[in-house]
């Protein structure tokens, strides 16, 4: 914390931010930290392993520079693309097997995993990136979708490959405390951060991808259509907000107060409810992603069925403002 402000990662409030005073935007920082210091001491070492740490560590770089100096898109976007292809060529691991989603046998695109991979991996940065709007968010969102991949790969009998997203769920936990809680040591609130954000949504793709895809190494853990169970509310809120912005004819990536926290903030929740209220509505849906995966309901069924809640979703969030009108006008 001391660092902080001498190298500029300082948050200041501003027109799209109402919180009180500057706060240190170092909890990206200090997860990173401790996940690279505990994964070098207690996991076993592999090519994966250190592509993955090589990749955060490049990835949390410009998330910081992000923080500090407010980067345009197209140069974040363009690193997120080269950090990707990092892991894809370095790991030779790519989304390229699908499952069998449209009662037609098992999906495979071959090489073009690698280009779908690589947008894959710019979409779960930023929708993890976007999704970090109110305190404890974007936090609670990773340690829904990591521990929920946690427990698909014990439940596979894959014991090595839980400990990294335990020791993911373990670093994050007391930036939550320093985040959420009111009773933190003297105060001293700190928020996650571009760097952190972004690190959260490369981690959690990483991780569906090597527990989605079969290797020389390991079995798939999960089925593909699973992963979207895994993400949903991140995954779904971005998808709308980008199609809602389209709509009105403004670009995807412009930042305003139309995301699903804005709207539970509007209709007079708190912060902290609001955080609650999603945060359950994200365990639901990993739940239903877990459920499916134990009893094997057909994946025809879970894309369908996930389709259909992103349609409901995307609709209510075009109209949300009309009912918040309706709400406030009785």
């Amino acid at each position: 914390m001391p660092l902080a402000p001498q190298i500029g990662l300082i948050d200041y409030p501003n027109d799209r931010k109402n919180h009180d005073g500057a706060i240190p935007l170092i909890g990206g920082l200090s997860i990173f930290t401790g996940v690279l210091i505990a994964s070098t001491l207690f996991v076993q070492q592999s090519q994966l392993l250190n592509l993955y740490l090589i990749s955060s560590a490049l990835l949390v770089f410009i998330g910081t520079m992000d923080d500090i100096y407010d980067l345009s898109v197209t140069p974040r976007m363009i690193f997120q693309g080269l950090v990707a292809a990092i892991m894809i060529f370095g790991g030779e691991i790519y989304l390229s097997e699908f499952g069998n989603l449209f009662l037609l046998g098992d999906i495979n695109i071959g090489l073009y995993g690698i280009i779908f991979t690589i947008l894959a991996c710019i979409t779960a940065i930023n929708a993890f990136n976007m999704i970090d709007g109110i305190d404890g968010l974007a936090g609670s969102m990773s340690i829904i979708s990591v521990l929920s991949i946690a427990i698909l790969t014990f439940m596979s009998n894959n014991n090595d490959g839980v400990l990294l997203p335990l020791i993911l769920v373990t670093a994050t936990l007391p930036y939550l405390f320093y985040n959420v809680s009111s009773r933190n040591p003297r105060d001293k609130k700190i928020f996650m951060g571009d760097a952190g954000s972004m690190f959260m949504g490369l981690t959690v793709i990483w991780l569906l991808t090597l527990g989605t895809q079969n290797t020389e190494s390991n079995d798939a853990a999960f089925r593909p259509v699973t992963a979207l169970w895994i993400i949903a509310i991140p995954l779904m809120d971005m998808f709308a907000i980008m199609l809602r912005r389209i709509r009105k004819g403004d670009s995807p990536f412009k930042a305003d107060n139309g995301h699903l926290h804005h709207i539970c903030l509007r209709l007079g929740l708190s912060s902290r409810q609001a955080l609650l209220v999603i945060s359950l509505f994200a365990i639901m849906f990993s739940l239903i992603g877990i459920l499916g995966e134990i009893f094997q309901v057909a994946e025809s069924i879970m894309l369908v069925v996930f389709i259909s809640l992103f349609l409901a979703y995307s609709y209510g969030l075009q109209h949300a403002w009309k009912f918040i009108r309706v709400m406030k006008s009785d």
